[in-house]
């Protein structure tokens, strides 16, 4: 069915004039909404489709037709279930797509289409839906993203968390790129595209109560033009990208290091780090490179390009502060050191345990 932005336009109005039966304002989940009659219509097309409007997904139907490009795709998947939902710089909904852009944008893709499934809990209040769901659209729309198909499935009161959120993503690898978690060499550069552990810290700060001089927020963001910037600079000298989430920075390079089969050596006075989120550490008993973040990358590169990458990232909104931390070496024991500001030396090892749950 060909897109008629006219009869859209005018569904739309009529859709305002029938907001009332979701009542946006003041209403809540209820276990119809999620039971595939009328008020599931109501909320998807009320709701998700005046968001996400795109003419893929206005066609209806329970899958999406897109052409693909010749040559390497990637997919990714991934659930939200970030607790607090909302929190300062961001909430669950502009989480998941940023989370889902950067899984794609780490291996070099231009990312395309987005999925989104909703768990929702037997009332949960509409209008936190909808400021989730318009949260997505913006981080779409900023993305260069469609979110082209999606669920909705509702569970009885206490048998959820309000709100869960799963997605899944494509996207598209430039001819020139080559990317591989196995792929570090003794030699290449570590790089880190800005300030570490601003996210894990702004949710850890607002579940403790904790008040700064200063604000702390999350860096959610997506990263895909950030990554687009590096791959037209050079990218035949990337030879890996990794978003540091979970486990922060340490747990990302033990990874590497692990499997590329070297060591990796950090500079300890080269590591961006606010110094709001450092004095929350050290309140918190937390080392922030153990803590997550949802808007930085580490990229291992090599050394005679490291330079010119990190002045290319300097050329945008998320890698104004990107530096060069360290140093891949041969190592048998695969350990990532960091020479320490006081002339020491220590080992970054990964968490054991969870440090941080919930907290994407």
């Amino acid at each position: 069915m060909q897109y008629d932005r006219d009869k859209h336009a005018a569904m739309d109005e009529a859709g305002r004039r029938q907001a009332r039966k979701l009542d946006l304002e003041n209403g809540r989940i209820d276990m119809s909404h999620g039971a595939g009659g009328r008020a599931m219509a109501d909320l998807v097309d009320l709701l998700f489709r005046r968001a996400f409007d795109n003419p893929l997904l206005n066609r209806g139907d329970d899958q999406a037709l897109f052409d693909v490009s010749a040559g390497r795709m990637v997919m990714t998947t991934d659930s939200f279930v970030v607790s607090p939902l909302f929190f300062p710089g961001g909430n669950i909904g502009s989480l998941a797509v940023h989370g889902t852009v950067n899984d794609l944008a780490m291996g070099g893709a231009v990312p395309r289409y987005l999925t989104a499934g909703f768990i929702l809990e037997e009332g949960f209040p509409l209008a936190d839906l909808a400021r989730i769901v318009d949260a997505m659209a913006e981080a779409a729309q900023q993305a260069g993203v469609s979110i082209v198909t999606g669920d909705t499935k509702v569970v009885e009161r206490g048998k959820g968390d309000g709100i869960f959120i799963n997605t899944a993503g494509v996207g598209v690898v430039p001819e020139a790129v080559d990317l591989g978690a196995d792929r570090a060499r003794p030699g290449d550069k570590v790089i880190v595209s800005g300030t570490i552990g601003d996210h894990g810290v702004a949710i850890m700060s607002l579940r403790k109560g904790l008040r700064f001089a200063t604000e702390l927020c999350s860096d959610s963001a997506s990263l895909n033009h950030l990554v687009a910037a590096m791959v037209a600079e050079n990218g035949p000298a990337l030879r890996l990208m990794r978003d540091p989430t979970r486990g922060g920075v340490a747990a990302t390079l033990n990874e590497v290091a692990h499997q590329s089969g070297v060591g990796i050596r950090l500079q300890e006075s080269a590591l961006p780090i606010r110094e709001e989120v450092r004095g929350a550490c050290e309140l918190l008993g937390l080392d922030p490179l153990n803590v997550a973040n949802e808007g930085k990358l580490i990229a291992i590169a090599a050394p005679e390009a490291a330079e010119a990458l990190v002045a290319a990232m300097r050329g945008t909104p998320c890698g104004e502060n990107a530096a060069i931390v360290g140093e891949v070496l041969e190592d048998e024991l695969r350990l990532v050191r960091m020479a320490t500001a006081i002339g020491g030396e220590r080992v970054v090892d990964w968490l054991h345990g969870e440090q941080l749950p919930r907290i994407c």
